[in-house]
């Protein structure tokens, strides 16, 4: 027998997905990429309305930029199942982006740093409390909404307004977020 078998095709090694884990949101951590919207005793507050409410004054920088207009809406985001796996991450080149969440329930914050694509290396995961909101700095790449356990809707402040205010990327490798490791 001259032979030449048929060889099999080799499989592509496939690595494992890194993990990451997911960090409290605090104002000091979270500050390279914008703004923790919540009432705290570390900002600025004073007796409004006759003394009967609260104001924490001037929790965000909300930035339109040029030529744009801030607009509010809420965003209704279903919930996502732990583990997660993140494939893609997004910016808003032209203004910042704030979320309030409005159901009182936790979600999650993943980050990159404002310039280039993300690699995984930069990015960062932030479990918000159910009275913590966020507001993505200008150009700070970001995952879109991560509710979890419940639908949950979220008070938005962004822009609207001429030009192209977002952009996407592949993440190079798939990263799978926990919230303890």
């Amino acid at each position: 027998m001259s032979g030449t078998m048929n060889a099999l095709p080799l499989r592509a090694e496939v690595p494992e997905p890194r993990h990451i884990v997911a960090e409290a949101l605090t104002p000091e951590a979270f500050a390279p990429f914008g703004d923790v919207i919540a009432a705290r005793d570390d900002v600025r507050r004073f007796a409004i309305n006759g003394g009967n409410t609260m104001r924490f004054h001037d929790l965000a920088h909300i930035d339109p930029g040029p030529d744009g207009r801030s607009i509010v809406s809420v965003f209704r985001g279903q919930p996502r199942r732990l583990p997660f796996t993140l494939r893609m991450m997004e910016r808003h080149p032209l203004a910042s982006q704030a979320f309030m969440p409005l159901s009182g329930a936790p979600y999650l914050v993943v980050v990159a740093p404002a310039g280039e694509a993300p690699g995984v290396e930069g990015l960062r995961v932030f479990l918000a409390r159910g009275d913590q909101g966020v507001n993505y700095a200008r150009g700070v790449w970001h995952h879109p909404l991560l509710a979890l356990n419940a639908v949950a809707d979220f008070l938005v402040i962004d822009r609207d307004g001429p030009g192209h205010n977002c952009d996407e990327v592949i993440l190079p490798e798939p990263v799978v977020i926990d919230l303890s490791h």
